[in-house]
């Protein structure tokens, strides 16, 4: 079916002539147009003038879905090898960069220009979910399937990428957070897959799982969410922990799959048959939910609601690994320690050097030797250098630091937001050294 799709020409029609009712597909990478997705049909003139804003000269159309045609078209060339994209995809020549340069200068500027690409996709989703949550019950069906393309838009801007970026934001305050630890947890959860051997269709179930999994907070009073945890009443807590029961009675309403509502209900159980509801043991608890509870820990731990309580990424895998290993599947855990690297991104380090940096990316193949971010007083932060210790081989780690160890003025250089940025390299091959 794809194929048969990316074998379709479809004729163009000019920016100008746009209208509501026709069918359209937006050749621009997902993260540099404001749309959920990239084929959609014009709802309105306000989405045709967001479409002309976008500066294309024309548009691919599709005259079989469109309810209207335009008064003219431009047809496409009889020949175009790998085009037109499957429906909703990137088209060919952005949906896999290349890799980076080998110029130690360009390749810094490349890299840059990724994180800066994905950090937008990364806004963009959580900004597309806060809209959809808030039309949720509302519209459940037609809702819901729009989270599911969320999905697949998500594993296209964020895994196929060669260097992925994680970003949770800090600058977005006043309830934001939460969609952006669901996004981090559903994009974290299904990078762990690539070594998990799911399938794809498990890895979309346990992405919109993880979009969902805090589905029934929703129930739960502002008050009591927005209070540090560590001051509740005992009823307070025990009315949080009920957001389980909530978001299954939710999922079974808006129509969930069963493995959907397995990851919502048990999200916060443990292997050990310490967690809750249920204290459900290791073999009752679903795969996808397993990798959803690991993640779900491991953020909450370096993305509190009481910052100052926040763990460094280091500092959060070690105290899992030491001291609450016989809470989580063991593969899923190796396989995220893995993923992290020793010195997970956003760890602060010092270096052989006596230098100060904040990991930015994970080399699978190479865990101590990341990429890092210097810190240099005398370059704005948009310039520091990042260096790449698996090309400056000369430079180590020495060891991680605690960021309330830094000087106020090097702590805002290196970590100017709230929260935690995840940074991985998914193009480079999984190893140990």
């Amino acid at each position: 079916m794809a194929q048969e799709q990316r074998s379709v020409n479809y004729p163009y029609v000019a920016a100008a002539e746009l209208r509501p009712g026709l069918y359209i597909f937006i050749d621009l990478p997902w993260f540099r147009h404001p749309f959920t997705l990239n084929s959609f049909k014009i709802a309105s003139t306000a989405q045709v003038r967001e479409l002309q804003a976008l500066g294309e000269p024309r548009f691919r159309y599709d005259p079989a879905r469109s309810d209207t045609q335009p008064e003219s078209s431009i047809t496409a060339p009889e020949a175009v090898p790998d085009a037109p994209p499957e429906a909703g995809q990137l088209p060919p020549e952005t949906s896999l960069p290349k890799p980076l340069s080998q110029d130690p200068i360009r390749r810094l500027a490349e890299y840059r220009q990724r994180v800066e690409q994905v950090d937008k996709a990364f806004l963009k989703a959580a900004g597309i979910l806060r809209n959809l949550n808030r039309n949720l019950l509302q519209r459940p069906g037609e809702t819901l399937q729009e989270m599911g393309r969320l999905v697949e838009q998500m594993v296209l801007a964020f895994l196929e990428y060669p260097e992925v970026t994680l970003h949770v934001m800090g600058e977005k305050c006043g309830g934001d957070e939460a969609y952006f630890h669901g996004l981090n947890v559903s994009v974290l959860s299904m990078m762990l897959t690539r070594g998990l051997d799911f399938s794809p269709e498990q890895a979309r179930i346990l992405g919109l799982g993880a979009l969902l999994h805090d589905i029934g907070l929703m129930e739960v009073p502002d008050r009591v969410l927005k209070k540090n945890p560590a001051e509740y009443t005992r009823p307070e807590r025990e009315l949080r922990a009920l957001h389980c029961e909530y978001g299954l009675k939710l999922g079974k309403e808006l129509g969930l799959g069963t493995e959907v509502l397995a990851v919502i209900y048990q999200h916060h159980e443990m292997a050990d048959g310490s967690g809750y509801p249920h204290g459900l043991k290791l073999e009752r608890i679903t795969l996808p939910a397993r990798v959803v509870s690991l993640v779900n820990f491991y953020d909450n731990l370096c993305n509190p609601v009481d910052l100052n309580q926040a763990m460094t990424p280091h500092e959060a895998l070690s105290f899992m690994f030491a001291q609450r290993r016989s809470k989580f599947d063991a593969a899923i855990l190796q396989q995220m320690i893995r993923c992290l690297g020793v010195y997970p991104p956003g760890s602060i380090v010092t270096l052989s050097n006596e230098a100060i940096a904040m990991v930015m990316s994970v080399n699978p193949a190479k865990p101590l030797r990341p990429c890092v971010l210097l810190y240099d007083e005398s370059l704005p932060r948009e310039a520091a250098p990042i260096l790449d210790l698996e090309q400056d081989t000369e430079i180590n780690i020495k060891k991680a630091i605690r960021p309330a160890m830094l000087p106020p003025r090097t702590y805002a250089y290196l970590s100017p937001r709230k929260h935690v940025t995840y940074f991985f390299d998914g193009n480079a091959p999984a190893g140990s050294e």
